[in-house]
């Protein structure tokens, strides 16, 4: 592995380093508000489309994207750069990650030039967010399970079904699909991908109440919408395809959990007093705090083998989805064990009163979901499995079956 950036590397990170100094505000050292999107605050959407507008017009918005499609044309290992040094600022974050990640990216590769000219700019500048309609009631994991309908009539497909878990639903302009049109072939062939503008007649959006009291995610019913067959991306029966390249960008999109991490909880372990003394001389403290210390230096270098290889233009293993798994758990490890140190108090949640920010306790409200989006724990149990360990892949024996001949529980 390489530790050190490139001269030209150095040069970009240098002028990745002058914009954010000039025009965002640095996070303090230890400050746990850098972990969090802010995205139910008042403003929070226009505060984020401003300073999406300022990447832009910097040319640190699409920074791997080719020039044609808007972007800079330059290396995902200057994207890595960027945000390291972005993660150092008090930046809006949390509304642009899904179109700019996975959305738009896919439309670029299987739409046409004037489908990128007319929807990519406006997406990185941020005049239009997207959104992904994948996840349904029925298919949990299993995606190719989806059973939302599209029926060709004319020039038109008209869709019926629902979605659920989207991610933005209630802000978002446009939105990508994965529908059913053929439920006579086996589940991953009758697939066909389209793009939709949200607010055509027949889609309607349910923000979904989290356990934290916000309402990130969405269910989304479709009745009798109708999307012209321009709007479709790849060939008829081959949503399938189109969909993995979204999911290949998710997995890159997605990244690691945010916080709190092991600075945080063994920063909180030194403020803290038990019954026996200061916590951070308490042995099973110290145990717990040793063993998120190896995890926390097993995934930095395991990143640092993921980001040498895009500096030498190589395309990523699949360090991404150990890199998911790991830090997923582990911050849920950690959300709960700094509350078990508050004791009693543990279970308030007023930030102005609670060590971090309340951050240990906002953190186990959403850190369940971490486990799922992205791909569930299970699912990236198997692609470490068969992809580095090479062990058999699991039987499909739904492989060759036509859908519409699949069991589903009904008698």
């Amino acid at each position: 592995m390489d530790f050190d950036d490139t001269p030209q590397e150095a040069e970009f990170r240098t002028a990745v380093k002058a914009f954010l100094a000039a025009n965002a505000e640095r996070l303090a050292p230890g400050n746990a508000q850098g972990y969090r999107t802010g995205q139910s605050a008042p403003g929070a959407l226009q505060r984020a489309k401003a300073w999406q507008a300022k990447k832009y017009a910097a040319g640190f918005a699409g920074i791997t994207w080719p020039k044609d499609w808007g972007g800079r044309g330059g290396t995902p290992i200057e994207q890595v750069i960027y945000n390291q040094e972005e993660a150092r600022y008090a930046v809006p974050r949390g509304f642009f990650e899904i179109g700019l990640g996975m959305c738009i990216p896919t439309l670029c590769s299987w739409g046409t030039p004037e489908q990128r000219e007319r929807f990519a700019p406006p997406a990185l500048k941020g005049d239009e967010i997207w959104c992904q309609l994948f996840s349904e009631p029925a298919g949990g994991s299993d995606l190719a399970g989806l059973r939302t309908r599209a029926e060709k009539r004319g020039d038109e497909w008209v869709i019926n079904g629902q979605k659920i878990w989207t991610s933005g639903a209630q802000y978002s302009q446009y939105g990508i699909i994965v529908t059913r049109s053929d439920p006579n072939l086996p589940k991953h062939k009758g697939l066909t991908f389209f793009f939709l503008d949200m607010r055509s007649p027949g889609v309607e959006i349910r923000p979904i109440k989290q356990l934290s009291g916000q309402s990130h995610f969405n269910e989304v019913f479709f009745t009798d919408v109708r999307i012209p067959d321009s709007q479709r991306l790849g060939p008829v029966g081959a949503g399938w395809q189109v969909a993995l390249t979204t999911l290949m960008n998710e997995r890159l999109a997605v990244g690691d959990a945010p916080g709190p991490d092991f600075r945080e909880i063994f920063d909180l372990a030194r403020r803290l007093e038990l019954e026996d003394g200061p916590a951070i001389e308490n042995s099973t403290v110290r145990e717990r705090l040793a063993e998120w210390y190896v995890k926390t230096q097993g995934l930095r270098y395991t990143k640092f083998r993921t980001m040498t290889r895009l500096s030498r233009g190589e395309t990523p293993g699949p360090e991404a989805s150990i890199g998911k798994l790991v830090s997923a758990s582990k911050l849920q490890e950690i959300a709960a064990f700094g509350m078990d140190l508050m004791g009693m108090a543990g279970i308030m949640t007023d930030e102005a009163a609670m060590p971090a920010n309340a951050l240990f306790q906002q953190a186990l409200l959403y850190s369940p979901a971490l486990r799922i989006a992205g791909g569930s724990d299970e699912i990236l149990r198997n692609i470490i499995a068969e992809r580095v360990l090479g062990l058999p892949a699991d039987l499909r024996v739904d492989k060759d079956v036509p859908f519409n001949k699949l069991p589903t529980g009904k008698r």
